[in-house]
């Protein structure tokens, strides 16, 4: 753009000099060895032009024949480092497509075309078609010769890196990530992997160093600083909850500030503060996290904050959680299991029958057993709730890389990464139609669950022969969808004169079951077990 306007203006000034002298006529005459000359102005100029330009096309015909033979080199290199380049490219792409012997053909046509040493990236596509033809060992040679060039030392300890995390050689791979990390502390895989090792040692104050501050980048890459920060201060803070209540608990409050609904950091301030027994402050926390995920872990540590509670106080503080989140599976569950063990059979039936309802699972169905033993101890019908917590789905759990954890950890044991536990449901073993008549036969057992009565009703035994004539009965199927079946409630029954049990006035009369169970029960004759003689909890 600037050679142009410079043209432009070169023109502008020639034509103006042109017309400058036009306006200005005169003569010019010139001597030479005994000649006269005459002409105009004019004519004088237009030949100062021509004789001007004449030298400069002169000039530049001998520059071009001068130059002609390094031109023609330099035309013929050009071309041939073009097709090397285009060489290298269609290698490296059928190298990452997994195309071996193109990418070893393009190998070789690059290597006759352009030089190794002026062009690093040949390294790289050999090493890339060793390793796709299996030849792991000339792979890492290729590597390490090029982790010693300071312009491909990063790549050649990243490709060291992933050879050693293949072979399982830890050790080694933690010493090439600290090696990139030194060099371009930038590097994120170097950064992340040396992270990983500083806390799978456990090492928690070196790899907060290591984290850094996080102030530069995107919003995203400050919210994944954030969550890594506060995990790594959870960790600390679960570690040194034993030794340094109060360092725990800041490290706990900080991991909260930056995640604040990260339930293992609120979890470690709340014992924190039970700890220093302050109960006020470690309610509190719970209560806000409770009403922001509803973790059963969180409710349960605010149900059983103080150990000298009896059993009615902690069915007050259920009722509480209750209360901040209604119609929560993990709320109900939470006031049946206190309820239960308060005694108030109607009032945790009746909660564990609505958690089971909202979210069908494993547990709910073995508190469910856990109440008819307590209660009534019919073992029919508690087998029939036991029946449907092995068909119901798995309790959510701490899990990571497919395996599961009591409690929240900071590194997976298997992979070794950060912050890899999740609270989910683990992965089923069996998974097909199975689990889905499974969870439809939980289901419809739940829906057939009639209304409970609100009075309670002393424990009594069912007669010998009512049991007698439910076992005659054909078993019903619990999944069929049908409507409940009006029953009467059965009046008590009155003891025989000899003091034994009064056989049933009607035996063909059902027995208020939600649905026959699985297990027809105590055959006639057999010893019944006493209620409450085992506990599932």
């Amino acid at each position: 753009m600037i050679r142009i306007l410079a043209f432009i203006l070169l023109v502008l000034a020639l034509a103006g000099g042109f017309a400058w002298l036009a306006d200005r006529p005169g003569e010019l005459s010139i001597v030479w060895q005994g000649q006269r000359a005459d002409m105009s102005l004019m004519v004088a100029a237009t030949m100062v032009a021509a004789l001007v330009a004449a030298i400069m096309l002169c000039w530049w015909i001998l520059r071009v024949i001068w130059t002609s033979p390094h031109t023609i080199q330099r035309y013929f290199r050009a071309r041939k480092r073009d097709r090397g380049y285009q060489a290298l490219s269609t290698g490296l792409i059928a190298a990452g497509s997994g195309d071996a012997a193109a990418a070893r053909r393009m190998h070789a046509r690059t290597r006759g075309l352009l030089s190794a040493d002026q062009e690093p990236l040949i390294h790289l596509l050999e090493a890339q078609a060793a390793m796709i033809e299996g030849r792991h060992d000339e792979a890492r040679t290729l590597f390490e010769r090029m982790a010693e060039d300071p312009e491909t030392r990063e790549l050649g300890l990243r490709g060291l890196y992933l050879e050693a995390r293949r072979l399982g050689a830890n050790e080694a791979a933690r010493q090439y990530a600290e090696r990139a990390a030194e060099n371009a502390p930038q590097l994120p895989w170097a950064a992340m992997a040396t992270l990983e090792y500083r806390s799978q040692a456990g090492q928690w104050d070196e790899a907060l160093k290591l984290l850094g501050d996080g102030r530069s980048g995107s919003p995203e890459d400050r919210k994944t600083y954030a969550r890594r920060k506060a995990v790594l201060l959870t960790a600390r803070a679960a570690e040194r909850l034993e030794a340094d209540p109060k360092g725990a608990r800041e490290d706990a409050q900080q991991a909260l500030k930056l995640v604040d609904d990260f339930v293992p950091a609120g979890l470690v301030a709340a014992r924190a503060w039970l700890r220093e027994d302050n109960l006020r402050k470690a309610a509190a926390i719970l209560e806000r996290l409770f009403r922001a995920t509803a973790h059963p872990e969180v409710a349960r540590l605010y149900v059983r904050a103080r150990s000298g509670d009896s059993a009615a106080d902690r069915l007050k503080r259920a009722g509480k959680l209750e209360a901040m989140r209604p119609n929560n599976p993990e709320a109900l569950y939470t006031l049946a299991e206190a309820a239960l063990e308060a005694r108030d059979f109607p009032l945790a039936r009746a909660k564990a029958e609505a958690s089971a309802r909202l979210s069908p699972r494993e547990s709910a169905f073995l508190l469910l057993a856990d109440i008819e033993d307590a209660e009534t101890g019919d073992q029919g019908r508690i087998r029939h709730w036991m029946n449907q917590a092995l068909k119901a789905p798995r309790d959510p759990a701490w899990t990571a890389d497919g395996i599961t954890s009591p409690e929240w950890r900071a590194v997976s044991p298997v992979t070794g990464r950060l912050d890899a536990f999740e609270w989910k449901t683990p992965v089923s073993r069996i998974d097909g139609p199975i689990e889905d008549a499974a969870a439809t036969v939980a289901d419809e057992a739940i829906r057939t669950l009639p209304p409970v009565a609100t009075e309670t009703k002393p424990a009594r035994e069912i007669p010998e022969p009512a049991v007698e004539a439910v076992a005659e009965r054909p078993p019903v199927v619990v999944a069929a969808v049908k409507p409940p079946i009006a029953v009467k409630p059965a009046a008590a029954p009155k003891p025989a004169p000899d003091g034994g049990p009064r056989p049933a006035e009607n035996p063909d009369e059902t027995p208020p079951f939600y649905g026959l169970p699985d297990d027809p029960g105590v055959k006639q004759g057999a010893k019944r077990e006493e209620a409450g003689s085992f506990r599932l909890f």
